[in-house]
């Protein structure tokens, strides 16, 4: 969770795995076996690194896919959400593929997203990937496209990036577009201290936790030049995630599968 995430179960994810291992490091007590973990790697100046966010998939077809997937989840018809969902050879990828055989790829979705759970997160889930306009083709399995797509960054620098501030790969997201306004506080209206490029942005482990429900959640930030501040956790994107999985028949496009989901 790194592209434009407008749902709130995705802008959650995309939360967590921007800051996840930080929001560990807050204070928390230890964990079984007496385990505390580290504290993080202090705030510091860093080497920009260049990312070329991903590109929408145009398709005409997918567009109108991704409306009608939206309708979809906006009116939680399971029965319709049933149509877009190839019938057989869903997957359902983790480690493994954890799709059952023996049940229908609506089935087979909806545990993976908690569809079905009371006060679960599935609907919004859904939502989130109808709204996102990026995909790209697997490079395991011909005609089969994922999204949210994966940005391009120099794999060797960004290692690099890591060790050089302590931090975690999980700790690092981009911006969706160049420009985009770093504040110096949590109210929108407080002063702009930087705006970004288009290279890794860290994310401090304090994110989304400003304590205003109704504000729209920030997330809390370096730039490269070691300043800190707020952005707006939708201009965000974060590096890895889950991803829905999409196919192409005579009947349009479907979902064909799903990277992620909660653990079976």
């Amino acid at each position: 969770m790194r592209r434009s995430i407008v749902a709130a179960a995705l802008l959650v994810a995309a939360l967590s795995v921007l800051a996840g291992a930080g929001l560990a490091q807050q204070g928390l007590p230890p964990v079984v076996g007496g385990f505390k973990p580290p504290p993080p790697a202090p705030v510091k100046p860093y080497k920009p690194v260049a990312v070329t966010p991903p590109a929408p998939l145009n398709d005409p077809g997918f567009v109108a896919f991704r409306k009608e997937l939206a309708d979809v989840a906006a009116h939680k018809d399971r029965a319709a959400l049933a149509k877009l969902v190839v019938a057989q050879n869903f997957f359902w990828m983790q480690d493994k593929d954890l799709a059952d055989p023996h049940k229908s790829g609506v089935d087979n979705l909806a545990k993976a997203i908690e569809l079905d759970a009371k006060d679960g997160p599935g609907w919004d889930v859904v939502s989130g990937f109808a709204n996102e306009p990026t995909a790209a083709e697997s490079p395991d399995q011909k005609g089969v496209f994922c999204g949210p797509a994966d940005p391009t960054i120099d794999p060797e620098a960004f290692e690099a990036l890591t060790r050089a501030t302590q931090t975690d790969p999980s700790e690092w997201g981009y911006p969706t577009k160049d420009g985009i306004e770093v504040h110096a506080a949590t109210q929108p209206n407080s002063p702009v201290i930087e705006k970004l490029g288009l290279t890794l942005v860290r994310v401090l482990p304090d994110s989304g936790q400003q304590g205003d429900a109704n504000a729209p959640p920030l997330l809390h930030v370096t730039t490269a030049s070691g300043k800190t501040g707020f952005v707006d956790a939708q201009a965000l994107a974060p590096l890895g995630g889950d991803q829905m999985c999409y196919t192409k028949d005579a009947g349009g496009w479907k979902i064909a599968g799903y990277f992620g989901g909660v653990s079976p």
